[in-house]
């Protein structure tokens, strides 16, 4: 009989603890039990941080109806509780369905590896968003002394997907919080990343004012490096007041801005735009501004 391995984050838990395993028969081996709700505790280490309330009311109507159908994964401490590797979310739709026992898969793990394994269980079960898979990402590197390479390889991802999630958390406060509340993307997110400080923060705005796709904030991206290349070559040659006009203009304008400057001195102002349409729209907006 031949037997298939389970599809999950690339090569699964067995990945991030290695193959060195004593022999099938002299592993200890999962214990089921019943165990009080009570006397489970979430993970301290546990990378998902964000639960949908309205997702853990379905959830918790379908338990009061027809019970925990696939049980949790805990491990025993000493103080008798049972702390959650993976299923905090029917732990907590259990609670609110008045559930007093769950069913649990008892496991034997060291602390060390208690959080390698929440982290890659729930990213094969849940859909983290960027940054909580980031985070538990960077932890898993941390505190198992891992380099980007060999987390890459012991989760069965790119070297370059590990890479572009280790990035993420390099970026300011305010696009880590879009990112992580939904109003960008992973792809904005990484055309953002493109950029220095400055012109992240200049570029999320236009995102989330615009509505720009990933592409259009790739374009975006792409023209602002550009931009700052030859300002960097330029940067004797253009006073301060240029960048203090730009930041003017973009109160009234969320397109890409430039200034154009002659080495004789003088030059233009060109605002870029993607439509006839936009004419009114700019028109609207002087109208507007006070």
């Amino acid at each position: 009989m031949t037997v298939q391995k389970k599809k999950g984050l690339g090569r699964g838990l067995d990945a991030i603890f290695g193959t060195d395993e004593a022999p099938l028969q002299s592993r200890p081996m999962n214990q089921m039990a019943e165990i009080a709700v009570g006397d489970i505790i979430p993970n301290p280490t546990q990378p998902r941080t964000q639960f949908d309330e309205e997702a853990l009311g379905e959830l918790a109507d379908s338990i009061a109806q027809l019970g925990v159908i696939q049980p949790i994964t805990v491990k025993r401490t000493e103080a008798g509780k049972y702390i959650i590797i993976s299923g905090e979310r029917r732990w907590r739709a259990s609670q609110m369905a008045g559930v007093t026992t769950l069913p649990a898969y008892i496991r034997e793990v060291d602390d060390e590896n208690l959080h390698a394994m929440a982290l890659v269980e729930n990213i094969q079960r849940q859909d983290l968003n960027a940054i909580e898979i980031a985070l538990g990402m960077q932890r898993l590197i941390d505190e198992c002394g891992l380099t980007q390479e060999a987390m890459a390889e012991r989760v069965g991802k790119k070297r370059s997907t590990v890479s572009n999630y280790m990035r993420l958390l390099a970026l300011p406060a305010e696009v880590q919080l879009a990112l992580k509340e939904g109003i960008i993307s992973m792809g904005h997110a990484k055309a953002i990343a493109s950029l220095d400080t400055d012109n992240q923060m200049r570029a999320l705005r236009r995102c989330i004012k615009k509505g720009l796709s990933v592409r259009q904030t790739e374009e975006l991206a792409r023209k602002m490096s550009e931009q700052n290349k030859t300002a960097s070559a330029a940067e004797e040659e253009y006073p301060e007041s240029y960048l203090r006009l730009i930041e003017q203009m973009e109160r009234v304008f969320s397109e890409n801005i430039s200034i154009k400057r002659s080495k004789k001195g003088g030059g233009r102002i060109v605002i870029d735009f993607a439509e006839d349409s936009e004419i009114d729209k700019f028109i609207d907006r002087f109208n507007t501004v006070k």
